[in-house]
């Protein structure tokens, strides 16, 4: 992409050097690569971490390839190697043939699950299991309300949590319904049409909508439960519990869990639309609602 400015219609396909690894880094030959929509409204997409401009940027954090070199000092992946993860915020991202990333945010993807598969899940799968779990502090027999649970963070939410032994409340709009029963929530709720003050209290709430829907959720947490949000935390807060906002890390030891539960049917992925590199930009411009994660082949 040229510049923020631009947004999404700035994107364009270029030739650019192939990236070298740094200390402790690998050179990943990307296979597929994940996408987040919101990538162009975030900072560290224009900057690196001393504020300087890095436009042209390339976009995309989450993949899956194979390892073809080793920074001086790296250790833990050998060349040659499966692998999956994010890509550090404030570097060019996995929109690529090649990506340089930092080894310690990588895990090994199992020769069983597709390139595909494995690079929709890092940014979905480890929100959903560090807002769950590390910041929610889920356990069995609580009761979760899971906005966008039609979405790729929202359907994981609902198995994670479901997994767990939660009674689990799912949003989203009338057509979303289907779906999100499909992936287990026990109950939907339409915001569009149904009061979300008739869930009742709930232990937690995961948001990724924010605004209203954030604040009308922090009354519905009962005593000592949590809202968790990835979107920034309102002015109206759970009156007797925690309010939590995070950005998701990469954790290969979370990845593992995660890649494992797709392995043995626990967890599904949500693929809305698999293009290649070469189609990409119409891929990213959808002018239809995405009905599940992005994925661009390499």
């Amino acid at each position: 992409m040229r510049d923020q400015a631009e947004g999404t219609a700035g994107m364009t396909l270029e030739d650019r050097p192939q990236p070298r690894p740094a200390i402790n880094d690998v050179l990943v030959e990307v296979r597929a690569s994940g996408y987040v929509p919101t990538e162009v409204e975030w900072s560290s997409t224009w900057s690196d971490r001393a504020g300087r401009d890095r436009a042209p940027s390339i976009l995309g954090h989450e993949l899956a390839g194979v390892v073809t070199a080793l920074g001086y000092g790296t250790t833990g992946l050998s060349a040659g190697q499966r692998v999956f993860g994010i890509s550090d915020w404030h570097r060019d991202g996995t929109l690529a043939e090649y990506v340089a990333v930092e080894a310690r945010n990588l895990a090994p993807l199992p020769g069983d699950v597709d390139f595909t598969v494995g690079a929709s899940l890092p940014i979905s799968g480890l929100t959903a299991w560090q807002g769950l779990f590390q910041h929610g502090h889920l356990q069995a027999g609580q009761a979760v309300l899971a906005h966008g649970a039609a979405g790729a963070v929202g359907t994981m939410v609902t198995q994670l949590a479901r997994e767990a032994g939660a009674w689990v409340i799912g949003t989203g709009r009338a057509a979303d319904r289907e779906k999100v029963l499909d992936f287990g929530a026990h109950e939907f709720v339409d915001l569009d049409d149904d009061a979300l003050e008739d869930v009742g209290e709930v232990d937690l709430v995961f948001d990724v909508i924010g605004g209203a829907i954030q604040e009308r959720s922090a009354r519905l947490i009962r005593a000592g439960g949590t809202l968790v949000t990835i979107t920034g935390l309102e002015e109206v807060r759970p009156r007797e519990g925690l309010a939590v906002d995070f950005v998701v890390e990469s954790v290969p030891a979370q990845l593992v869990e995660i890649v494992q539960r797709v392995r043995d049917g626990r967890l599904r992925t949500n693929i809305g639309t698999v293009a290649s590199l070469d189609d990409a930009i119409a891929a990213l411009n959808p002018t239809e609602r995405r009905k599940g994660k992005t994925i661009i082949t390499v």
